[in-house]
C-alpha cells in the first residue's frame, strides 16, 4: 500500500467519523434546545418525548435494513444518501411551525441517521485490519467525543442568542462538508453479489416490532397502562391501546425470529444474521450494548429540563454544564489509545461501565432544588469518561470476530442493539421522570390546605405538560406551589438518574459474559508459553 493511499484512507476516516458525529451533535443540540422549543411551539411533555423518540424509533427500526443495503449496494453510496437526507430534514426541522411538523422532520432525520451509522461502521470494518482497525475505532470514538463537546455549547449559544431553529440549521453546512470529504477520500466497497434478494418482509416486521414497543412505553402514562384513562380520539374501546401495542410487539418479535430462521434454512438473506449470534463475542456484546444503552442516554432527556426549569439556567449555561459530560468522553477516548496495549478491550468496557454508574450516582446525589452547577459537573465528567471508555471499545469487541462479508449486517445489528436500548431508555426514564413528577407534585400540593383541589390538578397538569417550563409563571401566582414544583422535579430527575444507574449495573453484569476469539487465542497462547517455560 502506497503512502498516498494510506493517507487517503485516514483522511476518509475523519470525514466518516464526522458524519456519525453529525448525529451526536444533533442529539445534544436538541436536548439543550428543548425548553425553548416548548416555549415557542407550546408542545406537551409527551410531544417532548416524541421529538426525541420519533428520531430514535425510526433510527432503530431501519438500521438493519440499511446495514444490509450498504453491503449490497455500496457502503459509501448509502452513507452519502444518508447525509443528504439528514441535512434536508434539518432544514424542515428548522422551519417547522408546529410540534407535529417538527416531529415529522425528526422522523425523516431518523431515516438519514439510520443510513449513516451502519454504513460508517461497515466502511471502517472493511477498510482497516489488525492494529489499524483498533486505532480507527479509537479515532472514530474520539471524533464523536470531540463533536459531542461542541454540540451543547453550539446549541446553547444558537438557542440563547439566535433561535432554536438555528440549532437544526447548523447541520446543513456540516452535511455539505461531509459529502465533499467522503466523495474525495472514501472508496466505494460492497460485498460480492450472491444473487439473494433483500428480506423485505423481515424489514417490515422489524419496523412494526420497534414502533409498537416504543409507542407503548411512551404513551402508557398518557393513555393508561391497562384501561383507557385518557383515550385518544381515534380509540373507542374501554381497554387502553397500550396493551394492544405491547401484544403487537410480542407477536412481531416471534414472527421476526420465525421468519428469519426459515429464510436462513432455505439459504436466503435475512435482516438479522442469525448465524452471527453463534459468535459469543457478537451475541454477548449486543446484549451488553442494549442494556448499557438503556442507562446511557435516558438521563440526557431529564437533566437539561431540570437545569433550565428548576435552576433557571438558560440554554447556553445548560450547554456549559452538559459540556462536562462531553469533555469526560473526549478525555477517555484519548486515554483508550494508550490503555489498548495494556488492557483488553473487554476490561476497558467494564471499567467504563463502572465509571458511568459512579458518575450517575454522583449526579443523582447532587440534584436538589437549591443545587448549583458544581454539584453535578463532577458526576457528569466521571459519567462522560465512562461513556468514552466503553462506547468505542464495545463496538470493536462486538465486530471483532464478524466475517468481513457480513460486516454491514454485523454493524447494523450492533447499532440496532444500541438504538433499541437508547429508545427504550428514553421511553422508560422519561416515563419515570414525568410520572414521578406528577405524583410527587400532587402529593406535595395536597398537603397545602390553602390550595383548592381543582387548582392542584391544574398546577400538576401545567408543570407536567410543559416539562417544567411553566414553573416561573406559577411562581408569580403562588411561590409555595412553585417551590413544591421545583422540589418534585428535582426528586423526579434524581429517580431517573438512579434508574439509569440501575440499568448500567445490569449492563455490567451482562459484560461479564463478554469475550472474543481474540481474547481466547491470547489466553491459549499465554498458557502455552507458560507451559513451555516450566518444561525441563
Amino acid at each position: 500500500m502506497t503512502a498516498e493511499s494510506s493517507r487517503r484512507r485516514w483522511l476518509g476516516l475523519v470525514f466518516i467519523s464526522v458524519a456519525v458525529a453529525l448525529i451526536i451533535v444533533d442529539s445534544t443540540i436538541v436536548n439543550v434546545a428543548i425548553p425553548s422549543i416548548v416555549d415557542d411551539l407550546g408542545i406537551s411533555s409527551t410531544e417532548v418525548q416524541w421529538v426525541q423518540e420519533t428520531y430514535t424509533l425510526v433510527f432503530a427500526s431501519l438500521l438493519l435494513v440499511f446495514g444490509t443495503l450498504a453491503d449490497r449496494l455500496g457502503r459509501r453510496a448509502i452513507l452519502l444518501v444518508g447525509v443528504a437526507i439528514f441535512a434536508a430534514a434539518s432544514v424542515l426541522a428548522a422551519l417547522a411551525p408546529s410540534g407535529e411538523l417538527l416531529i415529522l422532520s425528526r422522523l425523516v432525520q431518523g431515516i438519514g441517521g439510520a443510513m449513516i451509522l451502519p454504513a460508517s461502521l461497515s466502511i471502517i470494518n472493511a477498510t482497516f485490519r489488525g492494529r489499524e482497525r483498533a486505532i480507527a475505532f479509537a479515532v472514530w470514538g474520539s471524533t464523536i467525543g470531540g463533536m459531542a463537546a461542541v454540540g451543547p455549547l453550539l446549541g446553547g449559544w444558537l438557542t440563547t442568542y439566535f433561535s432554536w431553529r438555528w440549532a437544526f440549521g447548523i447541520n446543513v453546512p456540516l452535511g455539505v462538508i461531509i459529502l465533499i470529504g467522503v466523495l474525495v477520500f472514501v472508496s466505494e466497497s460492497r460485498e460480492a453479489n450472491d444473487g439473494r434478494r433483500i428480506d423485505i418482509v423481515g424489514a417490515l416486521i422489524s419496523v412494526v416490532l420497534f414502533a409498537s414497543l416504543v409507542f407503548g412505553l411512551i404513551e402508557g402514562r398518557t393513555f393508561g397502562w391497562w384501561l383507557s384513562d385518557a383515550p385518544p380520539s381515534w380509540w373507542t374501546w374501554e381497554i387502553s391501546p397500550i396493551p394492544i401495542a405491547f401484544g403487537i410487539a410480542l407477536l412481531a418479535l416471534i414472527a421476526f425470529v420465525a421468519w428469519g430462521l426459515r429464510r436462513e434454512r432455505l439459504g436466503r438473506s435475512t435482516m438479522l444474521a442469525f448465524g452471527l449470534l453463534r459468535i459469543p463475542s457478537f451475541r454477548n456484546g449486543n446484549i451488553a450494548a442494549l442494556i448499557v444503552s438503556l442507562g446511557e442516554f435516558g438521563i440526557i432527556l431529564s437533566l437539561p429540563l431540570w437545569l433550565q426549569s428548576v435552576l433557571g439556567y438558560d440554554a447556553l449555561q445548560t450547554g456549559f454544564v452538559i459540556l462536562a459530560l462531553a469533555i469526560g468522553s473526549f478525555v477517555a477516548s484519548g486515554a483508550v489509545g494508550g490503555l489498548g496495549s495494556k488492557l483488553s478491550p473487554v476490561l476497558i468496557v467494564r471499567i467504563g461501565i463502572v465509571a458511568e454508574i459512579v458518575g450517575l450516582l454522583l449526579v443523582a446525589l447532587g440534584i436538589s432544588p437549591d443545587a448549583s452547577w458544581w454539584n453535578v459537573v463532577p458526576g457528569l465528567f466521571v459519567y462522560g469518561f465512562g461513556v468514552g471508555m466503553a462506547t468505542a471499545q464495545l463496538t470493536s469487541v462486538v465486530l471483532m470476530d464478524v466475517p468481513l462479508d457480513q460486516s454491514g449486517q454485523g454493524s447494523g445489528t450492533q447499532s440496532t442493539s444500541r438504538q433499541i436500548g437508547s429508545a427504550l431508555g428514553i421511553a422508560i426514564l422519561g416515563t419515570i421522570l414525568f410520572t414521578s413528577l406528577g405524583t410527587g407534585l400532587q402529593a406535595r400540593l395536597e398537603e397545602r390546605s390553602e390550595i383548592p383541589a381543582s387548582a392542584v390538578t391544574q398546577i400538576v397538569d401545567a408543570v407536567v405538560d410543559s416539562s417544567g417550563t411553566a414553573i416561573p409563571a406559577i411562581e408569580k401566582q403562588s411561590p409555595d406551589a412553585a417551590a413544591d414544583a421545583r422540589a418534585a422535579f428535582s426528586d423526579a430527575t434524581r429517580y431517573s438518574a438512579f434508574a439509569a444507574a440501575g440499568f448500567l449495573a445490569l449492563g455490567f453484569l451482562a459484560s461479564l459474559r463478554l469475550h472474543s476469539k481474540r481474547d481466547e487465542e491470547q489466553t491459549d497462547s499465554a498458557g502455552e508459553d507458560a507451559s513451555a517455560a516450566v518444561k525441563p
